[in-house]
């Protein structure tokens, strides 16, 4: 475990320099002045810019101004943002709560169909039980996010009008922020009502953000669970007269998860990704939002930090599920 962890560590490192690299300069290639934003119709003195320029450090070779920045996020420090004169990691604190919130909630909602559904699939292959899964998954994958996202709001919010179509909780209730997961903050609350108003404000936004990884989890298990039932000790087991349920759970479910966790460790990213989208349909106050404002407003530190902490929170999930290999495979352990 311990020589895995340092092995682990030897590819962080420069992918998180890369990271900051990219971030850097790419932010940079984008049309824009973030001072000219900053002063928006209003505009701002030749002599004012000229000052501006010097106290945020675009004066300086951009090669210098990297440095500069590397050296500044190697010691904790990820700016301070140009538009609000925030600190950038107090920023996202405050906002990461909410993301994190929405993306539990949807991979919670994705995996609990998606496992049952992709065994389903493979113990019934070749029947119209497996044709619609897959057609269903194959759907789901395609399906772009914005216009499924329209669509559940047109249907449950506009026509039905049992869903909100934007925020975390409806202004009528005043909950103290604990933890930042309003779930919780209302349950701490004590307020029934505010946690089902939540619940409700979640409903649309995760099942949107749930999708694609609910497709992409479903063929994975599907393709996993297929190669396992074609193994020697499937037969074997089956021929000792064990119950189908344990052959399937049991034996076969279990060597098959090593691939599905691959892959519901890769979807992290695809939901931070994805929910700059969602979080921007529904208005829901998190981190994807943020970042897209800050792309608008060319807040190169936020674009940057924001990156930067999401890059690090996938490393860190995918590292995690480097060390679950070796407790569900024992022979993992011994190599």
């Amino acid at each position: 475990m311990p020589k895995l962890l340092l092995h682990r560590l030897l590819y962080v490192i420069p992918t998180f320099i890369g990271i900051v690299a990219l971030t850097f300069f790419l932010i940079r290639l984008a049309p824009g002045d973030p001072i000219l934003l900053m002063a928006g119709e209003h505009g701002v003195s030749p002599e004012r810019y000229a000052e501006l320029r010097q106290q945020l450090g675009f004066d300086q070779p951009i090669l210098l101004q990297f440095t500069g920045y590397l050296w500044q996020v190697l010691n904790g420090n990820l700016g301070i943002s140009v538009v609000t004169q925030t600190p950038v990691l107090e920023e996202f604190g405050k906002l990461f709560p909410a993301t994190l919130e929405l993306a539990i909630i949807a991979m919670i909602l994705a995996v609990s169909i998606a496992l049952p559904a992709g065994v389903l699939a493979a113990v019934k292959r070749n029947t119209i039980i497996d044709h619609s899964i897959t057609a269903v998954s194959l759907v789901g994958y395609s399906m772009p996010i914005f216009w499924w996202a329209l669509l559940l709001i047109l249907l449950f919010s506009v026509n039905l009008g049992w869903m909100p179509v934007a925020g975390r909780l409806n202004f009528i209730y005043d909950i103290e922020s604990v933890t930042g997961f309003m779930l919780i903050d209302t349950v701490l609350a004590g307020d029934r009502d505010a946690f089902l108003d939540a619940l409700r404000h979640l409903t649309l936004p995760a099942i949107v953000l749930a999708t694609i990884p609910l497709a992409v989890i479903t063929r994975m298990t599907r393709s996993s669970m297929l190669e396992v039932l074609k193994q020697d000790y499937i037969r074997t087991a089956r021929a000792k007269g064990l119950s189908e349920s344990a052959v399937i759970f049991k034996h076969a479910l279990r060597n098959a998860l090593i691939p599905v966790i691959t892959v519901i460790g890769l979807q992290t990213s695809i939901l931070m990704t994805g929910a700059i989208l969602t979080e921007t349909i529904f208005s829901w106050p998190g981190i994807g939002k943020w970042l897209l404002e800050a792309v608008y407003r060319r807040d190169y530190p936020v674009v940057q930090g924001g990156v930067l902490l999401i890059a690090g929170l996938v490393i860190l999930v995918n590292t995690v599920v480097d060390m679950l290999y070796v407790v569900i495979n024992p022979r993992l352990r011994q190599q």
